[in-house]
């Protein structure tokens, strides 16, 4: 074994906190004492530990930027013969440049430091906004065997620095990462660091950080691939966790890669269960981190309240989360026995606040003014704005955050009143289409054994009861047809004409494309919401409000 080297590697999947330095610190320290303990070598935190990630700009504060800078400091104190791969934010001694950083830390020192070579600057990321790229390809030595340090957009370049490294000698390469989540994006991440582990015939152990950020989600899934690209180790995804393997290295590039053994292998997710409990994280940490205990959500009956309550009960706890029943005159028996039933299945408290009285005052105060005129949308939104208004007075009272219910296929086209039911803090389900709402509560259901949202929510046609007999295809093409055309509208960017090419009616895509492009200005004042698809309203999606392209 003169030729090899064993190494016990550590990977600190954590969930850091932006801006909250002291506290990112503490866990560091905790988890870093956990290797330790462990008989770890080297353990690595995710990329901007520090800071959390992503800190936006926060980093164009030099106070920040020196704060994070002395908090490391301060860590490598703790640090002794177990190597750390820590994140932050470097500066430039002589210029004002700051670089997405690691430090490598061992017996009290920074004894290397790797600066973040590609910078992305596409979807939710601009960092090329903040950070100048690194340019150098620094190594170090653990226990014999050669290894080398790269952050996050680094890896997925095929010849970026992995490959350099590798081609320098590198053995280990790890791999620090804020990488955010999205359906299906774990299968792509274990091919892309498969093929890398493969090109540079080397041993990649990839961190990557868990948790909620505003509308981003981190959903960890760590792992340690072989030379030979199989996955030997891995961490469960959304949950913190110290992912612990042994590998064995070759001392030098001419001496072939033993084969490693097998560690901990967490169970893949299916990608309902993977959306699922990133709505859960999500939402858990927006309301949490921001200082709240308790959320209120109006029940309406209907399927989009329902799953909000389901995915804020398992966040937060049953006694945590509290359902509001805000009948009017055009609402059904049906539907408030619904919400009345799912309170029960939950285990929430619900109280019933009709809404007629209020609706009523508004009526008669507007009377003169809307006198000779036939009622009409204005009516119908005003009925939401006092459902909103009660939902607000209940959150400044008890300090209880609202939970909009809002789905992406109303968000995308404006089926949503402003000031009405877009009223609160968090939007949990907002990148979600209407159908994509069904499938989830049913997977709910399943994994929970027993109809805890109600059968007669999901099988009743959708309706915001706003006038009489009111169904959500009057307004709305169904909604198999209308979140096909948003979904290639919205999430790939095809043009009116381009979907009309690949079939679709005419008629339709050119109405859904117009009122996806009118409604951009209510979604720009809409809540934050937890992120699940390639193209999320928001960061992802920057288009102009005063857009005259129809295309």
């Amino acid at each position: 074994m003169a030729d090899f080297a064993k190494l016990r590697v550590g990977l600190a999947q954590i969930n850091p906190t932006v801006g909250a330095l002291r506290d990112n610190a503490n866990k560091i320290l905790d988890y870093y004492k956990q290797a330790v303990a462990e008989g770890c070598d080297v353990v690595a935190f995710p990329e901007l530990s520090i800071t959390g990630y992503p800190p936006e700009d926060l980093v164009l504060k030099d106070g920040f930027v020196a704060e994070n800078q002395g908090i490391l400091a301060e860590i490598v104190k703790s640090i002794g013969e177990t190597f750390a791969v820590i994140g932050f934010v470097d500066r430039a001694t002589s210029s004002l440049e700051i670089y997405n950083a690691a430090a490598i830390c061992q017996n009290g020192k920074v004894v290397g430091v790797y600066r973040k070579h590609l910078l992305p600057n596409y979807n939710v990321f601009d960092e090329q906004r903040y950070f100048t790229p690194g340019v150098h390809n620094p190594l170090f030595t653990i226990k014999g065997a050669c290894v080398g340090v790269t952050i996050c957009e680094d890896i997925w370049e095929a010849n970026g620095p992995v490959s350099t490294q590798a081609s320098l000698g590198a053995v280990l390469n790890l791999n620090i990462n804020g990488s955010p989540f999205h359906a299906g994006k774990i299968g792509a991440r274990r091919e892309m660091l498969s093929s890398r582990a493969r090109d540079g015939e080397c041993v990649i152990a990839y961190v990557n950080q868990v948790g909620g950020q505003d509308e981003l989600v981190f959903d960890g899934g760590s792992m340690i691939l072989a030379a030979d690209g199989t996955v030997v180790a891995s961490a469960a995804q959304f949950v913190e966790e110290l992912l612990v393997c042994d590998v064995v290295l070759p001392k030098s590039k001419s001496v072939a890669a033993p084969q490693q053994s097998r560690g901990q292998v967490a169970e893949p997710l299916s990608e309902d269960a993977q959306i699922f409990a990133a709505l859960v994280l999500g939402t858990r940490d927006y309301v949490q981190k921001n200082g709240f205990k308790d959320v209120v959500i109006g029940l309406s009956g209907g399927i989009d309240s329902a799953l909000v309550a389901a995915v804020a009960t398992q966040a937060l706890g049953s006694e945590h989360v509290h359902g509001v029943a805000m009948p009017s005159r055009y609402s059904s028996s049906g539907s408030i026995s619904d919400a009345e039933l799912l309170a029960r299945n939950l285990g929430i408290d619900i109280q019933t606040i009709p809404i007629e009285p209020a609706f009523a005052a508004y009526l008669k105060s507007l009377e003169p003014s809307f006198v000779g005129r036939s009622a009409d949308l204005t009516e119908e939104n005003l009925q939401s704005r006092v459902r909103g208004t009660t939902l607000m007075a209940l959150s400044n009272k008890f300090g209880w955050m609202v939970l909009t219910t809002g789905n992406k296929s109303e968000i995308a086209v404006g089926y949503f009143t402003m000031y009405g039911d877009s009223v609160g803090g968090y939007a949990v389900i907002k990148d979600l289409f209407k159908l994509k709402v069904y499938e989830i509560c049913n997977f709910f259901n399943q994994q929970n054994g027993r109809d805890i949202i109600p059968q007669s929510t999901i099988s009743k046609a959708p309706s915001a009861e706003l006038r009489p007999d009111q169904r959500d295809d009057q307004s709305l093409p169904p909604y198999d047809v209308l979140d096909p055309i948003l979904e290639l509208y919205v999430e790939r960017d095809k043009t009116a004409h381009e979907i009309i090419e690949l079939g679709y009616d005419a008629t339709v895509v050119k109405r859904i494309a117009r009122l996806v492009d009118l409604n951009e200005y209510k979604r720009r004042q809409g809540a934050p919401g937890v992120r699940i698809s390639t193209k999320a309203f928001g960061k992802d999606r920057r288009l102009p409000i005063t857009n005259r392209y129809s295309g």
